[in-house]
Order: C-alpha cells, then sequence, then structure tokens
C-alpha cells in the first residue's frame, strides 16, 4: 500500500489494539482513549483481563490510574484485533518474537518496546519484519514515565518510520496537546537511542548508590550519549537522532528519575545488592539487564566500542565490581572529546 493510500485507509481516530498490558501498553490504552476512539487492551493473562474489566484499573502494574469505560480489555487477541486499523506491541523485547508466534493477522503496528533480543541481537523492528515480513511499521519513544501520561501530565515522544502515512496516522491516534507527538525519519537511530539509555541508566543508578556523586552521573550520562551517537551512525541512524527525544531526552529522564526502574537497578547494584536478587523480586522487566550485553555484542559485530555499556555488563555479570567498573572507565586511555 502506498504511503498517500495509507494516510486515507487509516482515519485518524479509528480502532486501536493495544497488544500487552503492562504498564506502558495500560498508559497508552488509556492516552488513545484521551485521544478519542475506539480502543482494545489485550492482557495476554485471562485472569488479570477479568480482574482489570471488573476493577478497571491495572492493579498489578498501574495501580490508581483507572481505565476510562469505554476502554474493551480482553485476553482473546482476536478479539482485540478485530476490525482494527492500527496495533501498539506494547510488548517487552525479550518476549515480543514469542508473542507475534501467537497473534492472528496484524493491521500496521507501533511499537513501543526498547531494546536487543538477547538470543539474536535484533532491536524490535527487526524482529517484527522477520515474523511479518512486508507489514508497515513505526516505533514511538521518548522520556515518558507510564504513570504520568496515565495521568494525562504534559509528555512528548517521537514517531519514527519510513511509511509517512503511517507516522501520520500514529500521531492522530494517540496525540493530544498533553502527548505531543513529533514524526521521526530515523527509526533505527530511534530504536538504538531507546535501547541503550537504559544501559546508561544502569550506570548511572550505580555511581548515585555507591555515592560516587553527582558529577559521575553526569560524566556517563554525557558519554553515553557519545556512544548512543558512535552505534546509531555505525548500523546505518543519524546521529542527530540522538539530540532529540528518544536520545537526550530520555537518557535524561531514565538517569535521573526515581521512577525508573533500569536507574533503581543500578541503583541497588552499587549499593552491594546482586543482580538476580533485585530482578527476581520485580514483577516488571527492566529492559537493560537484558539489553546490556546483547547491545555490546551488536556494536562488537559493528566494530564500535562501548566502553559503559560493557562496565555495565560486567558489573551485571559479576565480573566486577561497581568501583572497580568506574576505576576502568576513568583509567582509559586520553583522548579529545
Amino acid at each position: 500500500m502506498s504511503q498517500a493510500s495509507f494516510s486515507e485507509a487509516i482515519p485518524g481516530h479509528g480502532r486501536l489494539a493495544v497488544i500487552g498490558a503492562g504498564a506502558w501498553g495500560t498508559a497508552l490504552a488509556i492516552q488513545a482513549c484521551r485521544a478519542g476512539g475506539e480502543v482494545a487492551l489485550w492482557a495476554r493473562d485471562p485472569a488479570r483481563a477479568l480482574a482489570m474489566r471488573t476493577l478497571r484499573t491495572n492493579a498489578r502494574h498501574l495501580p490508581g490510574y483507572p481505565l476510562p469505560p469505554e476502554l474493551a480489555v480482553t485476553a482473546d487477541a482476536r478479539e482485540a484485533l478485530s476490525g482494527a486499523a492500527l496495533a501498539v506491541l506494547a510488548v517487552p523485547t525479550q518476549h515480543l518474537a514469542a508473542v507475534l508466534e501467537e497473534l492472528p493477522h496484524l493491521p500496521p503496528c507501533i511499537i513501543v518496546a526498547k531494546g536487543v533480543e538477547a538470543t539474536t541481537l535484533r532491536f524490535p523492528l527487526e524482529i517484527l519484519a522477520e515474523a511479518r515480513a512486508g507489514l508497515s511499521a513505526a516505533v514511538l519513544s521518548g522520556p515518558n514515565f507510564a504513570h504520568e501520561v496515565a495521568g494525562g501530565l504534559p509528555a512528548a515522544a517521537v514517531v519514527a518510520s519510513a511509511d509517512a502515512g503511517l507516522r501520520a496516522a500514529a500521531i492522530a491516534r494517540l496525540g493530544t496537546p498533553g502527548f505531543r507527538l513529533y514524526a521521526g525519519l530515523d527509526p533505527l537511530g530511534v530504536q538504538v537511542a531507546g535501547a541503550a539509555k537504559n544501559v546508561a541508566a544502569i550506570a548511572a543508578g550505580a555511581a548515585i548508590g555507591a555515592g560516587l556523586g553527582e558529577n559521575a552521573r553526569a560524566a556517563i550520562v554525557t558519554r553515553a550519549l557519545a556512544e548512543i551517537a558512535r552505534l546509531a551512525v555505525a548500523l546505518g541512524g543519524r546521529g542527530d537522532t540522538v539530540a532529540g527525544l528518544a536520545g537526550l531526552g530520555d537518557l535524561m529522564l531514565t538517569c535521573a528519575g526515581a521512577s525508573s526502574r533500569n536507574f533503581s537497578l543500578g541503583v541497588a547494584l552499587g549499593r552491594g545488592e546482586r543482580a538476580e536478587e533485585v530482578l527476581a523480586g520485580r514483577s516488571s522487566v527492566t529492559e537493560g539487564a537484558a539489553t546490556a550485553p546483547a547491545l555490546l555484542a551488536r556494536a562488537a559485530a559493528a566494530g564500535v566500542e562501548l566502553p559503559i555499556c560493557a562496565a555495565v555488563a560486567g558489573v551485571l555479570k559479576g565480573s566486577v565490581t561497581v568501583q572497580g567498573a568506574m576505576e576502568s572507565l576513568l583509567g582509559r586511555p586520553r583522548r579529545a572529546e
């Protein structure tokens, strides 16, 4: 389908299906209702779908934020996707391939997952392209905490795709004055930034948890931005993408916000806690933990060095302490910025 006909075929307020009832999927379903139009939210667990329909809230992942009465919640993927003109794939990257195998025919998709698949080193759009060849897709990313979007607080994000019609439809279907969406032309760069910022947040949190100070955190964030830009360009993306919402914006939020799961994991590591124990006590996915070694491998294949990512991967593995990782970073050969 051409871009022009795509725009005509998908009205701005057509039916939208959100696949995945975690915190972010639920928040985007609430936001989609706010934008207007019919919305369905798919929860994989029938018991959880029933509880959400009954209680009109996602008590496990987004407590305290009521579901709009017009939002349909179901555990039946066919029901959720029936008649949908657009689908939002809000499934964690590590589970995306498995979920795609369960889903029936999909309309054009907006992926909101961030990370790199640990076993194949694929980004989310690459996973989708292999599972559903030829399907038009976009990626939505930016500095967004789910509970703030659910609560209607001001936020912005970028919708990146090679398909101009899909970009326009996604912005029309999800955007409101309080949730400002920008069109992006670099889906690869957006995905690189979305994956790498989670790893950087673990490093930033570890610095704070270990008592290394705000100077250390600022240095980590700044140098992480340089790493992201190098990798994005090496993989075929655009360096200026990292200066936007998906790069600098998301990096700032994730490396400083107390609500960041990746930052809080880093804080725990900095205090001497073990990654396995911290992650075992969580009900939500901490994307950076699985992404760090996968992103490092993807970068190595492209001939790109990621010192901060390597340090985080070592700390997560237990092969180096936070203090040792910081000393290794500070001891690297001097170079021009």
